[in-house]
């Protein structure tokens, strides 16, 4: 019991100059103005040494497509060997004296600048790639949606036609109706509860000959 207590007070006492030690370093950071490492704590924004510039990302991306367009053209490959091929007569015919880049020294300033050149046509290029690898995926992703919706329309459809199919198997048509109607007459007629044609010639004379009967005596009365 005596050492598990002497224990515990050792460990209290390191954690006492732990948190002593942190405070120190704590004042000691705030005097000189240095940030203590703690998270909690913001930090101070610095000053940048290289100036910022607020470029808008969509009209720099919209300029290097337009420049990758015209490098792409016919006519700009007819002007560039314009250029090179009259800069190459100037400084290879001209007299020494009205050369600026001389075929002595390799056309140094020519070699210079079509490096320079491709130095920036290369990454604006591969920003205007990017861009329309970026419309052609949001064209690719719209497509999808598109005939996704399609395909729903297409299949809620097919089940309509389906089910009208089925529910026209179910209902009577005309000539299901005359079929049923005449073998129900036929019936009838089987059973006598409906007279044939012949009957009813029969039946009609001898109402005639009733009703002629009838009158003749009439007449003899009158007389």
């Amino acid at each position: 019991m005596s050492r598990s207590g002497k224990d515990e007070r050792r460990d209290r006492e390191e954690m006492r100059r732990d948190a002593l030690k942190e405070a120190r370093r704590e004042m000691r950071g705030d005097e000189r103005g240095e940030s203590t490492g703690r998270l909690d704590q913001p930090q101070e924004k610095r000053a940048s040494v290289l100036p910022r510039f607020s470029m808008d990302s969509e009209n720099f991306g919209v300029a290097s497509e337009k420049f990758a367009r015209f490098m792409g053209t016919a006519t700009f490959l007819i002007w560039m060997t314009l250029f090179v091929a009259i800069w190459l007569a100037w400084n290879t015919f001209m007299p020494e004296s009205a050369q600026f880049d001389p075929r002595a020294l390799n056309y140094t300033l020519l070699t210079l600048i079509l490096s320079l050149q491709a130095s920036y046509a290369a990454p604006l290029i591969l920003l205007a790639q990017n861009r329309q690898d970026d419309r052609d995926r949001v064209g690719l992703e719209q497509d999808r949606a598109r005939d996704e919706r399609n395909l729903a329309d297409t299949e809620f459809l097919t089940r309509e036609v389906a089910s009208l199919r089925l529910a026209m198997r179910e209902t009577a048509t005309r000539d299901f109706v005359r079929s049923e109607l005449r073998s129900l007459l036929e019936e009838m007629e089987e059973r006598g509860m409906l007279a044939s044609p012949e009957d009813d010639e029969e039946e009609a004379g001898g109402r005639a000959e009733r009703s002629k009967n009838e009158r003749k005596p009439r007449r003899k009365d009158g007389a």
